[in-house]
């Protein structure tokens, strides 16, 4: 099966360089400091933000708060029912990815001895899960108002033939291709995540790297549109 036809469209009639569309709400969990829903193409991801508060004293750091993230899925995310939609060996690296991510991009010395929690759950995952799970954790942040050098904007790309495509869905995401998902701060050069599936040609790497640095930035558009339009809307309520 031909990922690109010859006529160069994708299974889904994109381009290798257009992204799925991009579908997000804010606030829908009450409970929580900050949530988003966000739907990327047919992937969809459920974020909550709690904190910061006081943590436990295992996980309490003198000079910045402790991130603690948790990456599951729904038993039906996928084509096959998972006994386990969290703590396998999967759940537990992409948490640790999520953490690492976002230890880079909130502003964690303002809030030292103290923890924030954030839950990923993938609803339908259709491809780059992972980073609709850190667009999606983006916008709980805003949502929550916890102070952050940016926006974290991500994308997965990969390469097909020596042509990079993006954004891509489960059926692209095959054992064979590689791809790397990239993840930056406002759309700029600054990198906060970087994992690669697959054996990636050294020769491929600069292509890959450059349009999924582009894919980030088209990302990051969308995301600041729906932060700043949230924020217009929650400002009345504000007084401001």
């Amino acid at each position: 099966m031909s990922i690109i036809s010859e006529h160069g469209f994708r299974l889904d009639g994109r381009r290798p360089a257009q992204i799925r569309n991009v579908n997000t709400r804010l606030g829908l969990n009450r409970n929580a400091e900050g949530s988003s829903y966000l739907e990327h193409g047919n992937t969809k991801v459920l974020c909550a933000v709690y904190g910061p508060y006081e943590g436990k004293a295992s996980k309490r750091l003198e000079d910045r708060c402790a991130i603690v993230c948790q990456y599951s899925t729904t038993t039906f995310s996928g084509l096959e029912r998972k006994n386990r939609p969290r703590g396998d060996r999967k759940s537990t690296e992409m948490s640790r990815l999520l953490e690492k991510a976002f230890e880079s991009v909130i502003l964690t010395e303002s809030f030292p001895r103290s923890q924030i929690d954030i839950f990923c759950e993938v609803i339908q995952g259709d491809g780059s899960n992972l980073a609709a799970c850190v667009n999606a954790t983006s916008l709980a942040l805003a949502d929550a108002g916890i102070p952050m050098k940016g926006i974290a904007s991500a994308a997965t790309c990969g390469i097909v033939e020596g042509n990079p495509i993006v954004d891509l869905t489960s059926r692209e995401e095959t054992d064979l291709l590689p791809r790397v998902t990239l993840a930056t701060i406002c759309g700029r050069d600054e990198v906060v995540l970087v994992e690669l599936h697959n054996r990636l040609h050294i020769d491929h790497l600069s292509v890959v790297m450059e349009a999924a640095k582009a894919t980030c930035a088209d990302v990051y558009e969308c995301l600041a549109v729906v932060a700043q339009q949230h924020l217009k809307a929650c400002a009345p309520i504000l007084g401001n």
